[in-house]
């Protein structure tokens, strides 16, 4: 990680925290700020282990990733403020909620694979970073459902990084012990 990437981690860690400001991760009673630095660390790792993609949009785009979803931040500002392609990416990334739930997955990654190899690797990496435990609030139904989409998404990007590759058939395989 050069200088410029510590710049931009930076400026897009703050908007972040302005825009999740509040926001908890419901079922670890941490910080939204974990995941995103989580889901960030996990792209720089990715980087550090095999090199083949733009680091610097693809950390933008990971601690961006859940702004359009989670909070009241728009296409625009990201546009104005970061970059089209980070906005894309973040978009991409951003569950269309006008779809049935059970169609926003695939359409989710179909527009991911539209995009930027970035966005698929941010996309691998929010996953890995949430098959942790699941929330008590889940039953056996959700896990496994969760645990499928999962495995989706680690077909649909495959062949991206292999070092996520790896991680993610990592975490799905370790997810199991939840069923």
């Amino acid at each position: 990680m050069n200088k410029k990437t510590q710049e931009l981690y930076q400026a897009a860690v703050k908007f972040a925290g302005i825009k999740h400001d509040g926001q908890s991760m419901p079922h670890y009673k941490a910080s939204y700020m974990v995941h995103i630095s989580n889901v960030a660390m996990e792209v720089m790792l990715a980087y550090q282990n095999e090199p083949n993609f733009d680091l610097d949009l693809a950390v933008q785009i990971a601690l961006l990733h859940d702004t359009i979803e989670d909070t009241n931040t728009t296409y625009e500002e990201i546009c104005e403020l970061f970059s089209a392609s980070i906005a894309d990416g973040v978009l991409a990334l951003t569950k269309d909620e006008s779809l049935p739930k059970e169609d926003q997955m695939i359409d989710s990654l179909n527009r991911i694979k539209l995009i930027s190899k970035e966005a698929k690797l941010v996309k691998i990496c929010d996953r890995i970073t949430n098959l942790q435990s699941p929330p008590d609030s889940w039953d056996k139904q959700k896990i496994i459902k969760y645990h499928s989409e999962a495995k989706q998404i680690a077909n649909a990007m495959k062949g991206e990084n292999s070092y996520l590759d790896v991680r993610i058939e990592e975490r799905i395989k370790a997810y199991e012990q939840y069923f």
